[in-house]
């Protein structure tokens, strides 16, 4: 509530805000097989994120290949909706492709999508209809050989698959460890448990987050400019997601992470009992 009114557009007049932002970012890039290097932003939830890495790897594309007009990335059928809302507004074209039998990104067929026009590869860890981590290796490496982007979209796993593994299951590789990767996003407000909205987009260096500034300063009230894509932000939600991570902390969050027992609810057994007997269920 200390900062329900204040706004995070200019760190330099709240230095509290950008500290917090820098180090819920730096938690979240250590989480994530992050290093030095790794340098990101919160942003209003994982559309936001996404939309974020779209236009980042546009603005790396009209850096790196100047003759592409009409930019392109692949992603499998299953990849979040944000994606085409960023390709609706960025001018990027989506090239959809079929996952396979398993409901993973079917890496071969992203290979054969891409053409000279390609800037981004895309997957989830994991996708938000099935629940399945793409193979990020392969789809990393395929982004590699061809010199492309790599985004990973672990908004729903960012804060529950590092704690999986450590708790002895097996998840697959899919953060910033795996060469290739060069972007991820994860959302503080899913299994981060922070108050919405608040996600992380995290870039590989700060020479790729460079393309998702914007900076105008020809203006006669100054310069303006922005890292993410919202003017005012928000603070309140900076501040709750810094606190819930220093309040819960990694042995929080392994207990979070603990599947627990399914037990049955006899109680509500017996009431659809009672319910069945005296009358059709839902007319009560």
């Amino acid at each position: 509530m200390l900062f329900f009114s204040e706004n995070a557009l200019n760190p330099t007049v709240f230095p509290s805000l950008r500290r917090m932002e820098t180090e819920v970012v730096a938690m979240t890039a250590a989480l994530l097989g992050g290093d030095e290097h790794t340098v990101g932003n919160m942003t209003s939830g994982g559309t936001e994120s996404l939309l974020m890495a779209v236009l980042t790897a546009r603005e790396w594309g009209r850096a790196h290949k100047p003759d592409v007009q009409a930019p392109e990335m692949v992603l499998p059928a299953t990849a979040h909706p944000a994606f085409e809302k960023a390709a609706h507004y960025f001018g990027v074209r989506p090239v959809h492709v079929p996952v396979g039998p398993d409901l993973r990104a079917d890496v071969e067929r992203m290979r054969a999508a891409i053409t000279p026009r390609t800037v981004l590869l895309v997957g989830s860890a994991p996708s938000y209809p099935h629940g399945v981590v793409d193979p990020i290796v392969e789809i990393a490496q395929v982004a590699q050989e061809h010199g492309l982007l790599c985004h990973v979209d672990a908004c729903v796993g960012g804060f529950e698959l590092p704690f999986l593994r450590r708790l002895g299951y097996p998840v697959p590789d899919f953060d910033f460890q795996v060469p290739g990767v060069t972007s991820m996003s994860a959302d503080l407000h899913k299994y981060g448990y922070a108050a919405k909205g608040a996600s992380v987009v995290l870039y590989r260096d700060s020479a790729l987050r460079r393309h998702q500034f914007f900076a105008y300063t020809d203006w006669p009230g100054g310069v303006y400019a922005s890292a993410t894509l919202a003017g005012t932000r928000p603070a309140g939600p900076i501040a709750a997601a810094w606190a819930v991570l220093h309040y819960l902390g990694e042995e929080g969050y392994l207990a979070l992470a603990e599947p627990k027992p399914v037990r049955p609810c006899v109680n509500a057994a017996r009431n659809a009992t009672k319910m069945s007997k005296s009358g059709p269920i839902g007319t009560h």
